[in-house]
């Protein structure tokens, strides 16, 4: 089965909670504090792999979890970490941000590209710090320690788009299959009527000196780049290609259409799609050029074509480009005919558009990087919302963990999250929006009154926090 998009939902692993402990020997009756560092949870991390072709794994399957890290102990022994969880994707998929309440996609994570590229889409908790972190010239004992950090969650969409060489583009019945079987060692369903082809089919193509990655792409009709037909489930695919050969039908089909027309209904979808695949790199195919009466419909199609290829060069008939985007193979996939030219020309065409595009490889952008960076930006970010007279709702992803890392059964620990919130700024902000000493602070499940911390800042002033 193919499948080319997905939404799944992700999990890291929570953050072991630090241990709060003090050294118990004998002969030494006042030891230390020794609490060690719970271990920090695993990553969910999204890795393209070339031997992957289709998302399947994840159509059936949507939850995916890292594991924990485990507890700190005393005697200043740390947690284990957990271990990240790789999902294995095709090369070419790209991944977004996906709002599982509004059923829309968000901001892009990554477009994973070449085989081994990772990104993290969630990352894992912190272990919680054990006692022994928060020992200053004033506390010698503290007795607290913090509680793992709850993990990043999220949903995504992975899009897969295929990474072919040169797709074959067309309407319904041109014949591509019978191309791309007649190419490649691909066995593709062939039959005579439209829409034979109901997912795209790959096909590796030998040629003299080079060999390249050919995709048959489902039939285009007019209309499909508003959705008709097959249109937006497939064009996707044919973005991720270096050259378009387009395919037309000589004959005019069953259904006797005029040649010509087709290729300037496909032409005029592709544009319409998106404007870069009228710009792209293309070969044209004139098919089943064997059969009687089909001369005048091929003089026709590359005086069209001519045209075209004036138009793109500015008017001017004689650019250089001319010549080269003018010509129209004439093949027959049936027979065989003017196949093992157009194989060549693909091929030669395809490495110049290979070596092209390994010169702008150092100017790639790294995903894992921008998109981590993104993330802790917006992570950091918190509001304050008036619910109603004397009532506030804070709001932040740093924030809210801080709230869920505290042990509230312990009063230094409350303390020393009052001293966190007030290096974050968001007493001032509360003070800003309005807040009194006695209005009610609600932050994740918890609700404290608040109470401003004047005269009070130094109290841990000399903790590492």
């Amino acid at each position: 089965m193919f499948t080319d998009k997905v939404r799944i939902f992700v999990k890291g692993g929570d953050g072991g909670a630090g241990c709060m402990s003090f050294r118990r020997e004998a002969h030494v009756p006042k030891g230390g504090p020794d609490g060690g560092d719970g271990g920090h949870g695993g990553n969910v991390i999204l890795e393209a792999d070339a031997s992957v072709s289709s998302l399947i794994d994840y159509r059936y399957k949507h939850h995916f979890k890292a594991t924990r890290g485990t507890h700190g102990k005393g005697s200043r022994m740390h947690g284990a970490n957990g271990e990240d969880l790789i999902l294995k994707v095709p090369m070419g998929t790209v991944v977004r941000e996906y709002n599982e309440e509004s059923q829309e996609t968000g901001e892009l994570i990554a477009d994973l590209t070449r085989d081994g590229e990772r990104v993290v889409v969630a990352r894992g908790g912190v272990g919680g710090r054990g006692n022994i972190h928060f020992v200053t010239s004033t506390r010698r004992a503290p007795a607290f320690a913090e509680l793992g950090e709850p993990a990043q969650e999220c949903w995504i969409e992975l899009e897969m788009k295929l990474m072919a060489d040169a797709a074959l583009v067309g309407v319904p019945s041109a014949g591509k299959s019978s191309m791309i079987a007649r190419m490649s060692a691909a066995r593709p369903k062939i039959a005579d009527y439209p829409f034979t082809t109901l997912v795209p089919n790959l096909g590796v193509v030998k040629g003299d000196e080079y060999n390249f990655v050919v995709a048959d792409v489902p039939g285009l009709i007019e209309g499909a780049h508003e959705g008709r037909g097959l249109g937006h489930e497939f064009l996707r695919h044919i973005e991720r290609t270096a050259l378009i050969i387009h395919v037309v039908d000589m004959t005019g089909g069953y259904e006797g259409r005029d040649p010509v027309e087709d290729y300037r209904i496909i032409n005029r979808e592709l544009a319409l799609y998106a404007h870069e695949l009228a710009v792209r790199p293309r070969i044209v195919v004139a098919n089943k050029c064997d059969v009687p009466g089909t001369e005048d419909a091929i003089r026709r199609l590359e005086e069209e074509v001519r045209r075209d290829a004036i138009a793109a060069a500015g008017g001017n008939e004689f650019d250089d480009s001319v010549e080269e985007n003018s010509r129209v193979f004439k093949v027959s996939a049936l027979t065989g005919m003017g196949v093992d030219s157009l194989i060549h020309a693909v091929a030669d065409k395809v490495h110049e558009l290979r070596e092209a595009a390994r010169d702008r490889q150092a100017a790639e952008i790294q995903y894992d990087q921008v998109w981590e960076h993104k993330r802790e930006a917006r992570d950091k970010e918190f509001r304050v919302r008036k619910l109603s007279d004397g009532i506030f709702r804070v709001e932040g992803g740093l924030i809210e963990r801080m709230v869920v890392q505290t042990d509230w059964e312990n009063e230094e620990a409350i303390s020393f999250l009052q001293h966190r919130f007030n290096r974050l700024g968001l007493e001032k902000a509360l003070i800003k929006a309005g807040a009194v000493d006695g209005d009610e602070v609600r932050i994740v499940g918890r609700a404290f009154d608040f109470e401003s911390s004047a005269g009070h800042d130094d109290i841990y002033k000399e903790l590492d926090i």
